[in-house]
């Protein structure tokens, strides 16, 4: 517990696969994909907007990892595969990102899509067992600090990652490429081999697995682990408020994370160097939120800090539906980038600070944390695609997601930050 060492490999793997997240799901792809595709698109016979297919295929990966995702963490658990599991959804989400390659227009659009579900995947079913290593390398009064330490390697790392990227798509004939736009590919492997390159780091470092529970029927024993997991948590109130107030902030956060660019590039006319900066800037800005936001929750307590935020998460979404020019977004992203950080990463803490004194089963009680994740972002970026596709605009969707954030806030005032009893 505490091992400096250990903690520094954990925060790697933020480092890893946080370029994936920046790089690809908010900088590059977006914009990329918008490009190589028709303002609307057939997909078995019902017709949507590009932008819409591009934020329900991130709703459909989710999905598909929320139901995997229980199951895998019961059997981490009692069969204590945590890194085992870490390991294969690296592997998976590194190969399906270098596979966006081969994506290169409405012909290859399979190929776009597949990569970009099953590479979103690969970096959401790892979360899962990432986060539950927290409460295994550090104490509960180190979960603030570790965890923010954990977002501030991510945003530092995709940050490097996104500059090399930068000066390749801006410097394009430096490195033979006839434009900008056949430049961009070269993210998808760089992204995909840093990915797996700098997950051997947290994957050497952190505790072993520990297989010493007996062997047997692993896929009933993972079903079994989380009930019981459910059944300890559904006693406590106060825990089940505050993963409904999770619910209802992670699905707006998600959705503004994922879909700002395509807002950025159709409703603004931003071009992909544009959307670089930008998501320069924002990043940048978390990298001290997150830390602010830690030290703010050390003197008035996570829940002060929480609500500060999802104030001015509402306050950005309003903004968001009125921004006209660039420069205005610009100055949004400032703000976005300020509680990013600092929302996702007090989340997990405070959870942890919630579960049950000395428990050994964290893969399975943070599996519940990583479905109501999971499916909240399904919810957010549904929604958001929904919302354009009934209205025809993007504004309407960002504006349909302040109700998430208010109610978030409403359902936040019933729970209080402590931890749950231990029992037998």
């Amino acid at each position: 517990m505490n091992n400096p060492s250990t903690i520094q490999g954990w925060a790697f793997f933020d480092w890893a696969n946080s370029a994936y997240a920046l790089v690809i799901t908010v900088a590059i792809f977006p914009g990329y994909f918008l490009s190589l595709t028709n303002d609307t698109v057939n997909i078995l016979g019902y017709r949507m907007s590009d932008s819409t297919l591009y934020a329900w295929s991130i709703s459909l990966a989710y999905l598909v990892i929320a139901l995997l995702s229980p199951l895998l963490s019961g059997i981490a658990d009692y069969g204590g595969k945590k890194k085992v599991f870490l390991r294969f959804f690296t592997t998976l989400g590194a190969l399906a990102c270098i596979s966006l390659l081969f994506f290169t227009g409405m012909p290859t659009l399979w190929v776009g899509v597949t990569g970009f579900i099953l590479a979103t995947i690969g970096f959401a079913g790892g979360i899962v067992f990432y986060n539950s290593f927290l409460p295994l390398i550090a104490t509960e009064d180190r979960y603030d600090d570790v965890s923010a330490k954990g977002f501030s390697y991510g945003f530092i790392g995709s940050v490097i990652l996104l500059v090399i990227n930068l000066v390749v798509i801006m410097k394009y004939q430096w490195f033979g490429f006839s434009d900008g736009l056949r430049a961009v590919p070269t993210a998808f492997v760089m992204v995909g081999l840093w990915w797996i390159g700098f997950a051997q780091i947290p994957l050497k470092r952190l505790p072993e697995d520990k297989p010493d529970k007996p062997q047997v029927n692993l896929m009933s024993k993972g079903y079994q682990e989380l009930v019981k997991a459910w059944h300890r948590l559904r006693q406590d109130s106060n825990t089940l408020a505050y993963l409904g107030s999770f619910f209802c902030f992670n699905a707006g956060v998600q959705a503004v994370l994922f879909l700002a660019s395509t807002f950025a590039e159709k409703e603004l006319g931003f071009s992909s160097t544009g959307l670089i900066f930008l998501v320069l800037i924002l990043q940048l800005v978390a990298i001290g939120g997150a830390t602010f936001f830690a030290r703010v929750s050390g003197k008035k307590g996570n829940k002060f800090s929480i609500t500060v935020m999802l104030v001015i998460w509402m306050a950005i979404c309003c903004v968001g539906y009125f921004v006209q020019t660039g420069a205005d977004f610009y100055m949004l992203a400032g703000a976005v980038g300020l509680v990013m950080g600092g929302i996702q990463s007090l989340a997990r803490s405070t959870y942890a600070k919630l579960l049950p004194e000395n428990t050994p089963d964290t893969a399975s009680y943070f599996s519940f944390y990583d479905v109501v994740d999971k499916i909240s972002t399904v919810i957010g970026t549904f929604t958001f695609g929904f919302v354009e596709q009934l209205t025809g605009g993007m504004r309407n969707s960002i504006l349909a997601l302040t109700c998430f954030f208010f109610i978030s806030l409403i359902v936040l005032r019933r729970v209080q930050i402590k931890r749950m009893p231990a029992s037998a």
